[in-house]
């Protein structure tokens, strides 16, 4: 995977190399949407999965996760519905939202994540902003794990999601930017001993 470095690839306190598989128990893949002009609906999806790969220069790891669209969450079963229709996600015909990493860069104190986002049939060019919560070598579980945070806006209308319905008030009854928000945390499966010095 191509790197470009913007700026000074940030120190991460106990970082390691190594192959982790996202534990959706202790993770969130969450979005909001501005709803009428005057408020913000949160959904989250119930059923994802990735690998992330870490490697000895941060800049060269990658991720690749998929997410099932049926399992959206927004706390009401009627706009879940909506949401699997043909208006939104047309859950019957596309399946899953598929990201996957095309390269990683240090911007200021942390990273971004650029990648190819698939949905809806469409697949965009989408970058996450990353930040990493630390590496945990032992935990209660008997196991190694990372923690990330992750963030994003798109369009929906990039990936040919248009549905809206305008106001007598003006405006519309749905914003066309989602804002995505991650909470992952992952398992280590393999590690990746040091490269020895030359």
């Amino acid at each position: 995977m191509s790197a470009v470095q913007t700026s000074p690839t940030p120190v991460v306190r106990g970082y390691q190399a190594g192959t982790w598989v996202i534990d959706p128990v202790h993770s969130e893949v969450g979005f909001t949407v501005r709803h009428l002009m005057v408020s913000k609906v949160r959904g989250r999806f119930g059923d994802f999965s990735g690998t992330i790969v870490t490697t000895d220069d941060p800049l060269a790891s990658s991720v690749h996760a998929v997410v099932e669209l049926a399992s959206v969450d927004t706390g009401n079963a009627d706009r879940d519905a909506h949401l699997r229709s043909a208006d939104f996600f047309e859950t019957e015909q596309h399946h899953t939202l598929e990201f996957r990493s095309t390269g990683v860069r240090a911007e200021g104190d942390g990273f971004v994540v650029d990648g190819e986002l698939s949905l809806h049939g469409v697949t965009r060019p989408v970058s996450l902003a990353l930040e990493i919560n630390g590496f945990q070598a032992a935990t209660p579980f008997g196991d190694s794990r990372v923690g990330f945070s992750a963030t994003a806006s798109i369009d929906r209308r990039d990936f040919g999601i248009v549905y809206n319905a305008a106001l007598e008030g003006g405006g519309v009854a749905l914003s066309n930017t989602v804002n995505v928000h991650l909470e992952v945390e992952a398992v280590l499966q393999e590690a990746v001993a040091d490269a020895p010095a030359a």
